[in-house]
C-alpha cells in the first residue's frame, strides 16, 4: 500500500477570513468535490457531544460540511447512535434534545439530525467485515448504512480506553449499534485498586450496568459479570482507582473499532475531516471537559482513515505540552502525551490493526493548504 495524503491547515487567520472558509479550501484541495454527491444520501457522522461537555465541535464546521454537499446536489443529514453508559444521548429522545442543546439544529446546520440506531438503539444492520479477525460481523446504526456515502466529521482528543479518539473511533464506535457498542466492549473489564479508591461512590453515577458493587470496607468493585467494559468508571474517578489491568483486552477493543470502521466504509465513497482543538484528555461522551493538553493545532483532511488519525497522533505529540493540564500530575516517561495521560492503553494498535485489515495507511504524506 502506497502513501497516502492528508491535508492540513493551522488555526491561524487573517483578518476578514475566518476558519470555516479555510476549512473549505482544505477539503476542496483534498478532493472533496470529486465525490458523487448528486442525488445521493450522505451521512455526516459526528459525535454531538455530550451536555456539560464544552470541547465538542461546534456546528458551524458541520454547516460548512453540509453547505458544500447540498451545493453539488448531495442530500446531507447529521448521524451518531445511541450510546451504552448514563447520560443523555443512550435513547433517541434525550439524544436529540443534547443535539439541539450542543447547537445542533436544522436552523443552525441546515440539515437534519438522525439518530441512526432509532429510538432505543435497536435499529441496526448485520454487515460482514470483511477480513475480520475479531469481527465477522458488525452491528451498525440502520440509518448510516442507508446513507450512498460517508463523511466523517470528528474531534481529535485522548480516550480512556483507547488512548486517542480520532477518525476511527468516531466512525467505528460511534455507528456501532447499543448491540454493536456491547460487542465491541466485551473484552475488557476494568478493575478497582482499593488501596487507592475513596469510597465517593461517583463511579456509581456513570454506570448504567449496575455493576459497581460497595462492600463492608466501603470499597467500590466491579461484578464482571455486569460490566460490559465501556469505560465509563475510568474516567469519572477523580482519584485514578479505577483502571483496566488487562493490556490484551485495550488492544481488542482498538482492534474491533477499526473492523467495524471497514464495515460502515467498504463499498462506497468516503471522506474524512478532523478538527484538533481543545484535545481534551477524555473522551466527548464526558459530561465534563477537562483542560486541553497541547495548544490548538489545526484541521486535518484525507480519504484514507488510517492516514489522517496518525497524521493528527504525531501532530499533537509533536506540540508542547500545557503544564496546568493532566500532563502536570502525570510521569511524562513516554515522550508522548497520548500515552502519557493514559499509560495502560497502547494507541499505536488502532493504528497497525487497521493498517493489517486493509482500512488504510498509517504512512502518509503531509500537504500543507494557507
Amino acid at each position: 500500500m502506497g502513501t497516502s495524503k492528508v491535508y492540513f491547515t493551522n488555526m491561524r487567520c487573517k483578518v476578514g477570513e475566518s476558519l470555516l472558509v479555510k476549512l473549505e479550501r482544505l477539503i476542496s484541495t483534498a478532493g472533496f468535490e470529486q465525490i458523487p454527491f448528486e442525488q445521493k444520501y450522505v451521512a455526516i457522522k459526528i459525535h454531538f457531544g455530550e451536555p456539560g461537555n464544552l470541547a465538542f465541535l461546534r456546528p458551524n464546521f458541520a454547516k460548512t460540511v453540509a453547505d458544500r454537499i447540498k451545493a453539488r446536489g448531495g442530500r446531507p443529514f447529521l448521524t451518531d447512535c445511541n450510546t451504552l453508559y448514563v447520560g443523555r444521548r443512550n435513547n433517541a429522545l434525550v439524544h436529540m434534545d443534547a443535539a439541539f442543546e450542543n447547537g445542533y439544529s436544522p436552523l443552525s446546520t441546515g440539515c437534519q439530525n438522525i439518530i441512526a440506531d432509532g429510538l432505543r438503539g435497536t435499529d441496526d444492520v448485520e454487515v460482514p467485515v470483511i477480513g475480520g479477525i475479531y469481527c465477522k460481523t458488525a452491528l451498525i446504526g440502520r440509518a448510516i448504512m442507508d446513507a450512498d456515502i460517508l463523511i466523517s466529521l470528528s474531534h481529535f482528543k485522548g480516550h480512556e480506553v483507547a488512548g486517542f479518539g480520532g477518525t476511527i473511533k468516531n466512525i467505528g464506535m460511534g455507528s456501532g449499534s447499543r448491540a454493536g457498542k456491547m460487542q465491541m466492549h466485551n473484552e475488557g473489564k476494568p478493575e478497582v485498586d482499593p488501596k487507592v479508591c475513596m469510597g465517593c461512590r461517583v463511579c456509581t453515577k456513570f454506570c448504567n450496568q449496575k455493576a459497581i458493587l460497595w462492600g463492608e470496607d466501603k470499597k467500590a468493585r466491579i461484578d464482571p459479570a455486569l460490566c460490559v467494559g465501556c469505560g465509563r468508571c475510568m474516567g469519572a474517578c477523580n482519584y485514578h482507582a479505577i483502571a483496566n489491568n488487562s493490556g490484551i483486552s485495550n488492544a481488542i477493543l482498538n482492534g474491533k473499532m477499526a473492523e467495524y470502521t471497514k464495515a460502515v466504509l467498504e463499498g462506497r465513497p468516503n471522506f474524512h475531516i478532523s478538527v484538533v482543538n481543545q484535545v481534551s484528555p477524555y473522551c466527548d461522551c464526558h459530561g465534563e471537559n477537562d483542560a486541553a493538553v497541547v495548544p490548538d493545532i489545526g484541521i486535518f483532511a484525507s480519504f484514507d482513515p488510517v492516514a489522517l488519525d496518525k497524521a493528527c497522533i504525531d501532530a499533537v505529540n509533536a506540540a508542547p505540552g500545557i503544564s496546568t493540564s493532566i500532563l502536570s500530575e502525570r510521569e511524562l516517561t513516554h515522550h508522548d502525551h497520548l500515552t502519557d495521560v493514559h499509560p495502560t492503553t497502547d494507541w499505536r494498535f488502532q493504528i497497525s490493526h487497521a493498517e493489517k485489515i486493509g482500512l488504510g495507511n498509517g504512512t502518509y504524506e503531509l500537504l500543507t493548504v494557507k
